[in-house]
């Protein structure tokens, strides 16, 4: 009982904040689709946004974590927190001292690296100039975040969630006011959003910077030096940055095969997953972050028990969560691209290219999270390799699935090789854990399982037939092939009905079959 509540707390903080991310997130991407639409302009800064991005998940955020927090939290618990500071300020000197050298060096570099990325712009005249000078604005924000991914890290093993939490909450208002103030003062609006998310990595870095200062850990500028627990830590991460590489170059395959598919894929892509990532980010980050500390605090305190119960319940709330988003993605591709960017510049057909994406890339929601759930199994018992190699197979398989699709299916075929390549990287973590003894499904999950996929298909049946009458009703409120949705305010009035029964028959079932306990409620309003 304590762990679920512990879990469900740490939880239900991070996602919360995840949550209000999100929706930010999805003004910002309103925003920019409406000023950019999803043509030459809006690719050439997608690149530029999401180039940073891609160094940022090898440099920091899965290795640093991974081997960041169980170091951290060992120190912390055996030795105090003296130590534990010490260990992050050099771990924090060197990270920064490596990034600043490695920035500058891409930002000379720049036109080289986007052509191995882009090269399909170097076919259109201006595509590849306009590019290079975006990301040579934008990739700064590469410093701040991973900095930032390492303050992170401190505070979530201290138990301190929120902050860190909150963080994509700064780059998405900023963001948001970089297009507000283009369109007020006339000047272009992707060099402003370029600008904009330098400025939000700042942001970010001054903001965790207060908060680690008040949790009692500031971290100090020291001189870089590899120290011994310095270098236990790159040995640690060095399996996981190279997993990282891997799924980085994937990531590669996937922008270069878009690049070459047709003018806006990259666009296509970048909105679609957008809207996945909604599901996916609230409850696959909140439950990896919540799950690695407690996972590591039950393994140092020698309670096995424990932390396999633990892993049960980040695997319960996974499928209570994502089963219903992804049948209800799936049947609502369409009208949730036509309520969100349909409008200025967003076309009818970038509409409908968006939609299929979605579904597509919702095929594989569930896999997402749990592979969320599941790596932190390995990496809190400080077993990096083993997930890296899983991660090589299940991206080797992605990359041969985006040449095939991609043949057939042009973009769609790129995120459906996605999905594809989640389910197999899941379903293999999931073997090796169980084999371990690190997982074994308990009585309450094999019990739930059964009553979730009912709740989740019966609410599918109530969101399709309610959107069968409102097409009766009001016509093609979200569009047919060729044709534009109605007017804004009825569609997102229909999306948010849809949505709304969705939720309530998902919910009233789930509970009255057992899927789910009042008790898991009352944990999160404790939370």
């Amino acid at each position: 009982m304590a762990v679920r509540k512990s879990l469900l707390r740490a939880f239900a903080t991070v996602s919360g904040m995840t949550l209000i991310s999100r929706v930010t997130g999805f003004v910002r991407d309103i925003l920019i689709a409406g000023v950019l639409g999803a043509g030459l302009t809006a690719d050439a800064f997608l690149i530029a946004f999401q180039f940073p991005n891609l160094f940022r998940r090898l440099f920091a955020e899965g290795a640093f974590s991974a081997g960041f927090v169980p170091i951290f939290s060992e120190i912390l618990e055996k030795e105090g927190r003296e130590k534990a500071l010490r260990f992050a300020e050099q771990s924090f000197a060197v990270l920064a001292t490596t990034l600043f050298i490695f920035v500058l060096a891409v930002m000379v570099f720049m036109p080289i690296a986007l052509y191995a990325i882009a090269p399909g712009f170097s076919e259109i005249p201006g595509q590849m100039e306009r590019a290079t000078d975006l990301a040579r604005i934008a990739f700064p924000y590469l410093f701040f975040i991973s900095l930032v991914s390492l303050q992170s890290g401190v505070l979530n093993a201290l138990d301190r969630f929120s902050a860190a939490a909150a963080t994509p909450i700064l780059l998405n208002l900023t963001l948001i006011s970089a297009v507000l103030f283009a369109l007020s003062s006339g000047m272009d609006a992707s060099t402003a959003l370029a600008w904009g998310v330098g400025l939000a990595g700042a942001i970010q870095l001054a903001w965790l910077a207060w908060h680690v200062r008040a949790a009692g850990m500031p971290l100090g500028l020291i001189r870089p030096r590899l120290s011994p627990r310095v270098r236990q830590l790159l040995k640690r991460i060095l399996p996981v940055v190279f997993g990282a590489s891997l799924y980085q170059l994937n990531l590669l395959v996937d922008k270069i095969i878009a690049t070459l598919v047709a003018v806006g894929a990259v666009s296509w892509l970048y909105y679609a997953d957008r809207v996945n990532q909604l599901p996916l980010g609230v409850i696959g980050v909140g439950i990896g972050i919540a799950l690695l500390p407690m996972l590591s605090r039950s393994i140092q305190s020698d309670n096995p028990e424990e932390a396999l119960q633990a892993q049960n319940r980040a695997i319960e709330i996974s499928l209570v969560l994502t089963l219903p988003a992804t049948v209800g993605l799936l049947i609502l591709a369409h009208p949730i691209a036509a309520a969100l960017y349909e409008r200025g510049a967003f076309t009818v057909s970038d509409r409908e290219a968006v939609g299929a994406a979605l579904a597509a890339f919702a095929a594989g929601l569930p896999a997402y999270v749990l592979i969320k759930a599941l790596v932190p199994g390995f990496f809190s018992r400080q077993d990096t390799a083993t997930p890296v190699k899983i991660s090589a197979a299940a991206m080797l398989v992605n990359v041969a699935l985006n040449l095939i699709l991609m043949r057939f299916m042009g973009h769609v075929g790129i995120a459906l090789a996605t999905a594809i390549s989640a389910w197999l990287n899941a379903g293999l973590l999931g073997s090796v854990l169980y084999r371990r003894g690190h997982f074994v499904p308990d009585d309450r999950l094999l019990k739930r399982l059964p009553r979730i996929l009912f709740a989740s298909a019966s609410m599918g049946a109530a969101v399709w037939i309610g959107l069968v009458i409102l097409t009766v009703m009001y016509g093609p409120l979200f569009g047919v092939s060729g044709v534009a949705a109605g007017p804004e305010l009825p569609r997102s009035l229909g999306l948010a009905t849809l949505i709304g029964v969705g939720v309530v028959v998902y919910g009233g079932i789930l509970f009255a079959t057992g899927g789910a306990a009042r008790s898991d409620l009352r944990s999160l309003r404790r939370s």
